[in-house]
C-alpha cells in the first residue's frame, strides 16, 4: 500500500510523469545499456529495443501499476503484475537486479521532469518503484520455489529430437533432455524462453508456448519465422535462425515452463479463441482436456489467412474431435483453397458475435493484439466478466499501453 503522503504526490505529478514516460524509459533503457552493453547483447529483445515496443510495455505497465495504487488503495494490482513476474522468471530475473533499474530509471524521471522532482516527488516515486519491484520479487521467488530450483536457475540444456515443417512460416521442434529423463511438468498454456546464439556472438532469448499436453518425456515449440513486412523493421533473428540451422540432434538452451494462462478446474464452458501461431497454447490445452475433462464444454475459434497458413490445422480438427462437447470455428481472409471447405470454415475475420458463449464461460485468447482486443470486445457485449477473459501476448505486452 502506497503511504498517504506519497499517494497525493504521485496523484498530483502522475499526468506530468505519464506524458513522459515514453522519454522516460528511453533515457532509462539507453544509459542502462550503456553501463551493462552485456545486457541487450544477452538478455533484452534488440528487436523489441529496436522498434520501441519494449519501451512501450514498460511506460504502459509503469502507468497501469500507479494509476491502481491511489485509485485502489487498499488492493494490490497482481493482475498488472503476474504476467510480468512470469516473464522475468522465464530469463531467470534475480533481485539485484531491481536496484540496477531502480538508479537508471528514477534517474531518468528526475532528468526528463527536471526541477518538477522535487525531493518530495523523488521519494513517493521511489516509493512506487520499490512497491513494484518488491512485489515482483516475491512472486518471482515463489516461482522460482514452485519449480524447486534456485532464483534464476531456470536454463537447461535440451536436444532437439524431431523437427517439423508445418506451414511455410511455422516448424515444429520436439525437445528433450539430453540426460533421458521426462520434462519437468508445466501446466497447459505455459511457455518456455529458447536461447540462441547468433552469428555476431550475441545471445537472445524469445518465448514460446509448450503446443502439446502435459505428461510426455518430451516438450513441442511451434516457431513461427517473423517477416518483415515493409523492409523497416528487421526480420526475427531467433526465429530465422531457428528455421535456418536448428536440426535434429543440435542442442538448445531452453527454460523451465513459466506463465499464467492457465485452465480452472471445474466443468465450466470454456472458450478458446485464437489467431495465427497463437494456435499453440490451444492445442496443449485442449489435448489435456480430451484426457481429463472431455467433457467439458469448450467452443474453440481459431482466424488464420489461409489453409496453407495455419500450423496444425489438421491437430486442431483431430482434438476437438475427440471432445463430444466442442466446437470448432475458424476464419480464413483467403478461402481459395480446397482444404478450405468444411461446415465450420468461415470467410473473412474472426466474428464471434453469433456464437453467443454462455455467460459463465471462461476464455482464453491468444494472438495480435489487435485481434484480442476485437474478441474482447464482444465477449464483454455477450455479458462475459472481464475477471474470465484471459490472454497471452507474444512479445511485449502493449495491451496496457493503448
Amino acid at each position: 500500500m502506497l503511504s498517504s503522503q506519497s499517494a497525493q504526490v504521485v496523484r498530483a505529478t502522475l499526468p506530468a510523469v505519464g506524458a513522459s514516460l515514453s522519454t522516460i524509459t528511453e533515457l532509462f533503457y539507453r544509459r542502462m545499456f550503456e553501463e551493462r552493453p552485456e545486457l541487450l547483447r544477452g538478455l533484452f529483445n534488440r528487436a523489441n529495443q529496436a522498434s520501441g515496443a519494449q519501451r512501450e510495455a514498460l511506460a504502459g505497465a509503469v502507468a497501469a501499476f500507479a494509476t491502481a495504487l491511489v485509485e485502489h488503495p487498499d488492493e494490490r494490482p497482481d493482475a498488472v503484475l503476474g504476467r510480468i513476474a512470469n516473464k522475468h522468471a522465464s530469463l531467470g530475473i534475480t533481485s539485484d537486479q531491481y536496484t540496477l533499474v531502480a538508479r537508471h530509471l528514477l534517474g531518468a524521471v528526475a532528468e526528463v521532469l527536471g526541477d518538477a522532482v522535487t525531493p518530495a516527488v523523488a521519494a513517493a516515486w521511489d516509493e512506487v518503484y520499490w512497491l513494484m519491484a518488491n512485489a515482483l520479487i516475491a512472486m518471482e521467488a515463489r516461482l522460482y520455489a514452485q519449480a524447486q530450483v534456485e532464483d534464476g536457475a531456470i536454463w537447461r540444456t535440451m536436444e532437439i529430437a524431431e523437427r517439423h515443417e508445418e506451414t511455410p512460416d511455422a516448424v515444429s521442434f520436439v525437445l528433450r533432455h539430453t540426460y533421458g529423463s521426462p520434462t519437468e511438468p508445466f501446466v497447459p498454456g505455459q511457455y518456455v524462453s529458447v536461447q540462441a546464439q547468433l552469428p555476431d556472438g550475441a545471445y537472445q532469448i524469445r518465448q514460446y508456448s509448450l503446443s502439446t499436453a502435459p505428461g510426455r518425456k518430451t516438450w513441442r515449440i511451434t516457431v513461427k519465422r517473423e517477416r518483415s513486412a515493409d523492409g523497416r523493421v528487421p526480420e526475427g533473428e531467433v526465429s530465422s535462425w531457428l528455421h535456418a540451422h536448428a536440426r535434429p540432434g543440435d542442442t538448445l538452451k531452453v527454460s523451465l515452463p513459466f506463465g499464467d494462462l492457465l485452465l480452472p478446474e471445474g466443468d465450466s464452458p470454456l472458450l478458446l479463441a485464437s489467431a495465427g501461431i497463437g494456435v499453440t497454447p490451444m492445442l496443449a490445452m485442449l489435448e489435456h482436456l480430451a484426457t481429463v475433462s472431455p467433457d467439458r464444454p469448450v467452443t474453440v475459434v481459431h482466424a488464420d489467412r489461409s489453409p496453407v497458413h495455419h500450423a496444425h490445422r489438421l491437430e486442431l480438427s483431430e482434438l476437438v474431435g475427440q471432445l463430444p462437447n466442442a466446437s470448432l470455428h475458424v476464419w480464413y481472409e483467403d478461402t481459395d483453397h480446397p482444404d478450405a471447405a468444411g461446415d465450420h470454415v468461415n470467410e473473412g475475420w474472426a466474428d464471434i458475435t453469433r456464437l453467443s458463449p454462455d455467460p459463465g464461460t471462461t476464455a482464453f485468447l491468444c494472438g495480435p493484439l489487435i485481434f484480442m482486443k476485437a474478441v474482447r470486445t464482444d465477449l464483454l457485449a455477450h455479458g462475459l466478466s472481464p475477471r474470465d477473459i484471459h490472454y497471452e501476448v507474444f512479445g511485449p505486452d502493449l495491451w496496457l499501453s493503448k
